[in-house]
């Protein structure tokens, strides 16, 4: 990377940083002054709960800094006269936007990797606090089906991982064929371990001779492979959050099914491709602004830039709002307009000789 490119890399991260940790700081204090009221009294759950609004807040934050950092740093070199001197010395548009598409893909691509973590439940574990004084609750009476199994259970506990009361039924040509049943479980190694199971099977009856229900009883049990406790509490409850890694395991899980996944999808499109729009704006913008300030009013400019830049993600939000209630598909409602807006950031860019 060259020099002058370097220098635009630190003035954006700069600028980054400052808008990023403003915006926090101004999301957080907004929250805890409305929700002064209902805080948990414990002093270590007040400090959890302002942990995750901060994580809840990064949903917000990221995207719009990394656009206005952009916006802040060009207008800056505008002012000071150092876009024009980098044009004067034979440097194009091209060379002076890739350090801030590059950063601003950075950016988008660490926020994306913290998708595929337990980040994306702060909202939910914050909500907790403030409801039962508890980062989770426990899930009662979840009942599923899977394949050829009817699955249900009494009392679930997702961040444990642990189950109370569950019952496994195996229908075999629509009759009732197996009975499992376990006090307990607990979900480890990307299975169910049951304990004090008491297995009970009815084979095919075709006359009076044939041998009836069998019960076995057994002190441990193995069964439900991937049937992670948080994708089921989430698939049950109709949750707004889910890690990339759950939603790609429940629409493996239930893709057999005859149930609309649209949710799902939508939750998993919107932690990959909604954190890209970004960057395709930084490109946009930065070729729709001018090279010097005499010719623009910069106050009035700026209002409009922010202005298509809140309205570009309140459009997505929007959409993501829409796709998630099935009112239109997914792909329609995420993938294509930020696969838009890809392509007209690339027309622009070409469009520089």
């Amino acid at each position: 990377m060259k020099l002058f490119q370097r220098y635009i890399v630190f003035n954006y991260f700069k600028n980054f940083f400052i808008i990023f940790f403003s915006l926090e700081f101004f999301y957080v204090s907004i929250d805890i002054l409305s929700n002064y009221t209902d805080f948990p009294d414990s002093a270590n759950l007040q400090l959890l709960y302002i942990v995750f609004k901060i994580l809840d807040a990064v949903n917000y934050s990221v995207p719009l800094s990394t656009v206005f950092a952009m916006i802040v740093t060009k207008f800056g070199m505008i002012k000071s006269n150092e876009l024009v001197t980098l044009y004067a010395i034979g440097i194009n548009r091209k060379s002076v936007v890739k350090p801030l598409f590059l950063s601003a893909l950075s950016i988008s691509l660490i926020y994306i990797s913290l998708n595929f973590t337990p980040f994306v439940y702060a909202y939910e574990y914050s909500r907790n606090l403030l409801r039962y004084s508890a980062i989770a609750t426990n899930s009662k009476s979840l009942f599923f089906k899977n394949d050829d199994q009817y699955i249900y259970f009494k009392k679930l506990n997702p961040i444990k991982r642990q189950a109370v009361g569950v019952e496994i039924f195996t229908i075999k040509d629509n009759d009732l064929s197996k009975i499992i049943s376990a006090k307990n479980g607990y979900f480890n190694n990307n299975s169910w371990h049951l304990n004090d199971v008491i297995i009970k099977t009815k084979p095919k009856i075709d006359s009076i001779k044939n041998r009836g229900i069998t019960q076995v009883e057994q002190k441990n049990y193995t069964t439900l492979e991937d049937f992670r406790p948080k994708m089921i509490e989430n698939v049950h409850k109709g949750e707004y959050s889910m890690s990339i890694i759950d939603a790609i395991d429940a629409l493996t899980f239930f893709t057999s099914e005859d149930i609309n996944l649209d949710r799902i999808k939508t939750l998993l499109y919107s932690h990959i491709f909604i954190p890209l729009f970004p960057c395709f704006l930084v490109v946009i913008l930065f070729y729709k602004l001018p090279i010097t300030s005499r010719f623009f009013n910069a106050a009035f400019l700026s209002f409009i830039f922010i202005f298509v830049t809140l309205s570009t993600w309140g459009i997505l939000f929007i959409f993501t709002k829409l796709s998630f209630t099935s009112i239109i598909f997914p792909e329609l409602g995420i993938i294509l307009p930020v696969f838009l807006l890809g392509f007209y950031a690339l027309r622009e860019h070409n469009k520089e000789n």
